[in-house]
Order: C-alpha cells, then structure tokens, then sequence
C-alpha cells in the first residue's frame, strides 16, 4: 500500500499568526514515498492531529490554544533554554543558531521572507523595485523607524550597516558574501537606498530579509567588533540587550515605543512579552526536566529521545526543516589524507544514510542532497549518494589503502584515521564511526565545546569540519564553498566555482535551478562535501506560550509570542 507521508514539519509549523493574520495550522506535503510499519501510524496520527485541529479538539496543542481565538496577554518574562553560548550577540558576525535566535528579536531587516512560500514582503522597506538584469535593488524605507538610541534608521543608516559588513570581511562572512560585487551605494533622499551591483545578483533580495544583513546604528557600527560580539548592540528590534555573561544567561528587554514590525507579524505595536531571559543549559536531561517542572518555558534543543515525553506530557511541540546546507562533513583538502579525491570519495559510498535515519528525530531526515528539502531550487540527488559499501573498499584498494592488522587501513605507513572536532548534539556520529570503520577508516570523534571547535577550524589545523548553515536561498553553495568565497575546503578553483558564479547571476528559474543542480553533482562528484542529515529545528514549550513560530530561515521569533499564565 502506498500512502502519502505528512512531513514531520507540517504539523505544527506554523502557529501562522498568518500571514500571519489568521490563526491556523499549516500542514505541509513535501516529500511522497512509501511507507511501512510504524510510519504508517505516524502517518495517522499526524493525520488525527490534522483533522482535531480541523474541528479544534487536540488537547494540549500550541495550535489548538490559538485556533480558539484566546486574547493574548500583555507582560511577562519568557524562560528559554538554550544547549549552547551563543558566543556572539551580534547578528551581521554571528553564526549559530543560538546565537541568531537571540539576534533576530534585536534587529530588523529592510524586507521578510514568508515561511510557507518564499515570498519576499515588506519590512522597514515598505516597497523596493529591482532591474531587470539584478543590478540595482532600490529601497524604500518606511518613515519614522529609529534604533533603540533613538537614532533614525534612515538612507544613511543602511548605507553605513552595508559599507561595515563589507569592512568586516571574514567577520562577517555571510553578509559580506550576500553583498559580493556591491559597486556603490547611493541615498538620493532620506528614504531611498539604492544599491548597484556589478553583476547580476538575484540571490540579493532574499538575502535584504536575512540577519546578516540586519540594521544596526551608527553609534554600535562604531564600536569594536569584539565589544559588538559581547553585546554592546542598538538595533531597531522590538527587544535590547540588558545583559550577556558567557554560558549563563542573556536577558533582553521589551522596547516600549517599538512599532515597526514585519508585515508577517500578527499584531502591532510593541511585543508583547515583556522580556526574554535565555539560559544557557548544555545538558538535555536538564532541560527536559526544567521544563517539564515549570522551570523554564521553552526548550530550544529538543533531543530525538525526549519527543516521545514531550508528546506523552500533551506538551506543544513545534518543529521545521532548516533550509539551506544539510548537516555534512566537509574535508579540509589541505590535509595529507583528506586532500586524496580518493578517500573522500571512499567516505561518501561508505556512509549508509538510511540506516542513520533509524537512529534520528521522526521530525528530520537523511541528507538527499547538499541542500536541505526545503530550500528554493532544490533538487533530489540521492541516488548520488547511494551507500556502496564494496565500491568504497575497491576505491581505497585501488588506490593502495590496504587494511591492517586491526581492520584500519595503511599507505606508505600512514593509517587512514580522520579527527573530527565538532560540538553539537549528533548521537548519529557514532553510527557514522562504524559505518567509515566497516571499511577501514579510523574516524576520531572528538566533542568539545563551541569555543574550543570554532578556535580549532580558526587555525586551519583541522581534518575536516561538521556543520550545517540555514538560509532560504540556493546561493548558500556559492557562500560556502566557491574559491573565491568561504572556500570551506582550501581548494584550488574548479569548474564548480563558475557554476556557482553563474547560478548567482541567473535570472530564468529553470536554467538557474539547472545549474545548481549541476554544481551540487560536482560538489557530490569531487568529494567536496559528505552529505548526512537534514536539520531540523524542533522546540518544545509549556502550554501557556502561545504565538511562537519559525520565521522562513527557521529560526525563533517571539515578537507574537505571549505567556497565558
């Protein structure tokens, strides 16, 4: 029999505050495959879920409390733990995920990006006009905005936050990125901003909606960047910064005159929590455990062994895919080993995704492409990376890996081990470890903190990297990997950097998506990256918060969210 599986997003996705003026549930279909066994129940359950919330009737669902219509509730502070420091407050350097949670309530965008369909609406751009060649992107900005110094976040403002980012440089490497081949900036009136780019950039309007190119005043571009990274930030947003102590806690506060938010918002005026105090609690039995006590409001870390709970406890979970890079290994090529196309390619056919998708969240899945399922453009590669187990030992044999006497392999006395640094919680790994040991590859697994791994790839004396980058734009390829960007791999440039280069400057939607598509085969192809698991965000809250959703990038936003208690 073969039914429709209900992506493990859909069911809770969006408390879409609409448009997020209605207040409903969205339910997404994305991928279509046949299901067996305990997918078939969840299937149904998803489906008794979709249809309670039809007639209104899941106890215990986030969409449930909204789709009732409750009056939100002024007030309150709201508890959120965090798994990791965020290192860095300032959204336009930052990088993770926890950080950029914290960084979207302090900053605005010139435009937003809806989560449902891509589209790009108004933000502190009220309109804007694109050539047809995306060459020129002028802004409109809408009047009377200010920072929380109450400077204006006027013409000026943004040309001074786009001429700082480029400053930046590696600082700011995706901002800086989303703003390569930027020729001038021009503000003709307090209120217009025009940007000229040297070359076609189609990826740019998406990225006007990202935090990476969030505003901030003039006042905090002028202080050092480290001072910025530690918090000394005025943004537009709807909450400041009060404080920031390294793997504690971040407090921000509600800006009372805040009155600008994105068209996706659901209400106006300021937010109505009254503050947000973030804790830092790296251990997930901690978390689940606070929050099932009352400690704390929202777990932002949710773990695939706490669902289960979460869902027995009638506790509202709310889960989405990440746009944007899969979780992946990618190789330093610089290495005496990893720099051997061999080996790389050995890894790739060694991997048995399937069998990792046993071992993660029901919410995620095994990685099907270099780009997550979600993101514009993509394509499916899967069978690209297919699991080979003795095409992977004749690629090592052939190229005169042989095994040793504990089963690693050898070349010209050297063993086939691969160190990995790496910080986030990726139980999967392990398997991975069997998975490359099956075929004589030794790989070391090392966690260690966020602090320790980013000082560690800063050196460059690494083997190779494990991570995933969120964004809701193809472009993300280019960012992460051409030559002449990120270059995550110290590679020479290659054919695949004048794809990449191509794909940003065209404007026909197939023949853009065609050459994606064959960038993504050839960073397959050359072992550029190793493809593993599609990331999703999944967050679990009390039952008294209400209004809390995934802007498109998935990460949090709390300007709707309200406390019922």
């Amino acid at each position: 029999m073969t039914l429709l599986r209900a992506d493990a997003t859909g069911t809770q996705e969006a408390l879409s505050l609409s448009g997020y003026r209605s207040l409903f549930c969205s339910v997404r279909l994305r991928k279509v495959k046949p299901m067996l066994g305990d997918e078939i129940v969840r299937y149904l359950g998803k489906l008794t879920v979709v249809m309670g919330l039809v007639v209104g009737v899941i106890p215990g669902s986030a969409c449930l409390a909204d789709s009732v219509q409750l009056t939100p509730k002024d007030g309150g502070v709201l508890r959120v733990a965090q798994s990791s420091d965020p290192l860095c407050l300032d959204p336009q350097q930052a990088g993770n995920n926890d950080s950029l949670n914290i960084g979207r309530q302090i900053t605005d965008s010139l435009t937003d990006q809806r989560p449902d369909t891509g589209e790009i609406v108004p933000w502190l751009a009220s309109r804007w006009t694109v050539s047809q060649d995306s060459r020129v992107f002028t802004f409109y900005l809408r009047p009377g905005v200010t920072f929380s110094d109450g400077t204006p976040v006027d013409a000026a403002a943004v040309k001074t936050n786009f001429e700082g980012i480029l400053k930046l440089g590696a600082r700011a490497s995706l901002g800086s990125g989303y703003l390569a081949g930027l020729k001038e900036i021009q503000t003709p009136d307090r209120d217009t901003v025009v940007l000229t780019f040297s070359k076609p950039n189609v990826q740019f309007l998406q990225a006007s909606s990202t935090m990476s190119l969030g505003l901030l005043s003039p006042g905090t571009l002028a202080r050092d960047a480290g001072a910025r990274c530690q918090g000394q930030l005025v943004g537009s947003g709807p909450f400041t910064v009060t404080s920031f102590v390294h793997n504690q806690r971040v407090v921000l506060t509600r800006r009372e005159d805040y009155a600008w938010p994105s068209s996706l918002a659901g209400h106006q005026g300021k937010a109505y929590l009254s503050g947000i105090d973030y804790r830092i609690v790296p251990e997930s039995g901690v978390r689940t455990g606070s929050l099932l006590s009352g400690q704390i409001d929202v777990d932002t870390g949710v773990l695939a062994q706490d669902e289960r709970l979460f869902t027995a406890q009638a506790l509202p979970v709310i889960a989405r895919p990440n746009p944007g890079l899969v979780f992946s290994l990618f190789p330093n090529e610089t290495d005496p080993v990893l720099g051997h196309k061999e080996v790389r390619l050995a890894l790739n056919k060694a991997v048995n995704r399937q069998e990792i998708k046993n071992v993660i969240s029901h919410y995620q899945s095994s990685a099907s492409s270099a780009l997550a399922g979600t993101t514009p453009f993509y394509t499916d590669h899967a069978s690209e990376l297919g699991f080979d187990l003795a095409g992977s030992k004749k690629i090592l044999d052939d190229a005169g890996w042989r095994p040793g006497s504990d089963g690693i392999r050898e070349r010209d006395g050297q063993r086939l081990v691969i160190h990995l640094s790496y910080w986030q919680s990726a139980p999967y790994l392990e398997l991975l470890q069997e998975q490359l040991r099956a075929v004589g590859i030794d790989l070391v697994l090392n966690q260690t903190t966020i602090s320790q791994t980013s000082a560690l790839q800063n050196t460059g004396k690494y083997q190779v990297q494990f991570y995933n980058l969120t964004r809701s734009d193809p472009d993300i390829l280019r960012a992460v990997f051409a030559v002449d960007a990120h270059n995550v791999n110290n590679r020479k440039a290659e054919p695949v950097d004048a794809l990449l280069d191509a794909s940003s400057a065209e404007l026909d939607v197939e023949r853009r998506r065609n050459l994606i598509s064959q960038a993504v085969t050839l960073l397959i192809e050359e072992g550029h990256i190793i493809p593993l698991v599609e990331v999703t965000t999944v967050v679990a809250t009390a039952k008294t918060v209400h209004g809390l959703h995934h802007e498109a990038s998935s990460r949090l936003q709390f300007f709707d969210t309200w406390i019922g208690r």
